[in-house]
């Protein structure tokens, strides 16, 4: 079986390529030309370049292929209102349903996003059934992944198209090669994070969310959406697990709420003014200060997904920021 994985060379997308060739499968890999694949080298896969927003190039690479895994998505979060992150993740996912039924894809499976659904407490986190809250945001990758969402299942209402969402949380593991979530673990190891924040978030090993997606090419209800994640953490938590793993000292000073969100006004003016890209930007701290809580049972008991110690991902992606020259 030849499985189409557009986004393969990020780091959740070639953990799928991994695990697909674990599997025996045939991978075809859908990669944005120019793009860094460090990710994907030694690895026996069919490299077809394109762009998602162009349609022919989709429909191109998925021929051949008996099922799909969009992975593929523009997850900026600067500048917080982007017309590209919502021409990538909305229109590039509509070339995706698109190219799917004109080569009768048996089972497509994507990548969404926890924040698509309603967070809640560590003593009630939000699950597949809660609904959207995540507007308050301002932030034009939240949106555009909900939105994709609601085109994907309105397709299953109305066309019987055999879609499986997959909602990640906080991901960490190697060949985070942008880096996106490792900025936070190459940040403590230069010990240059003096604070922790007083939200916090869902966190899962990127191997555990890759084997639920592989999974869902023959496990899992079509139209279902399957939220995959794993340790309910404050920033607190993490960054003294983190601290432990890499032997370093954790930040003990907790940063108030109200500095976070003037340092965020202060970011996003700078931004928009272009005197530099924000470290922090307003709705980043509305993010830093919400606890981001979620339960993946649902994704344990339909997809048998892995549920691997946090502290071990933490381990392994440090291992391999530190081979590969980034700390």
């Amino acid at each position: 079986m030849r499985v189409l994985v557009t986004g393969a060379d990020g780091m959740l997308g070639s953990h799928i390529v991994r695990q697909l060739l674990q599997r025996n499968h045939k991978v075809r890999a859908f990669l944005f030309p120019g793009a860094n694949h460090i990710a994907l080298e030694g690895l026996d896969v069919e490299r077809v370049p394109g762009n998602i927003l162009n349609y022919d190039e989709v429909l191109a690479a998925s021929k051949g292929c008996s099922q799909m895994i969009h992975v593929a998505a523009n997850t900026n979060v600067w500048p917080s209102r982007s017309e590209m992150v919502r021409r990538v993740n909305i229109d590039g996912t509509r070339h995706m349903i698109k190219a799917a039924k004109a080569v009768g894809t048996s089972r497509f499976v994507h990548i969404g996003s926890a924040s698509s659904f309603g967070c809640g407490p560590a003593h009630a986190p939000g699950d597949e059934t809660t609904p959207f809250n995540g507007r308050k945001y301002g932030l034009d990758y939240v949106d555009s992944k909900y939105e994709a969402q609601q085109i994907l299942l309105r397709e299953v209402a109305e066309n019987g198209f055999p879609v499986i969402v997959v909602a990640p949380t906080f991901m960490f593991g190697p060949y985070d090669t942008k880096p996106g979530s490792g900025q936070m673990l190459i940040a403590l190891r230069q010990r240059k994070v003096p604070a922790f924040a007083s939200g916090g978030k869902n966190f899962v090993h990127v191997n555990d969310v890759a084997a639920a997606a592989v999974n869902a090419l023959t496990m899992g209800r079509t139209g279902e959406s399957y939220i995959a994640g794993n340790e309910n953490l404050s920033y607190q938590e993490i960054m003294h697990k983190i601290a432990g793993v890499m032997q370093v000292p954790p930040p003990k000073l907790p940063a108030p709420d109200f500095l976070l969100k003037i340092a965020g006004l202060v970011g996003s003016a700078l931004g928009r003014l272009k005197i530099a890209t924000p470290k922090l930007s307003y709705p980043m701290a509305l993010v830093a200060c919400d606890g981001q809580y979620f339960s993946s049972a649902k994704a344990v008991a339909e997809l048998n997904m892995p549920q691997t110690n946090i502290e071990i991902a933490i381990a392994e992606a440090c291992e391999w920021f530190v081979a590969n020259g980034y700390c």
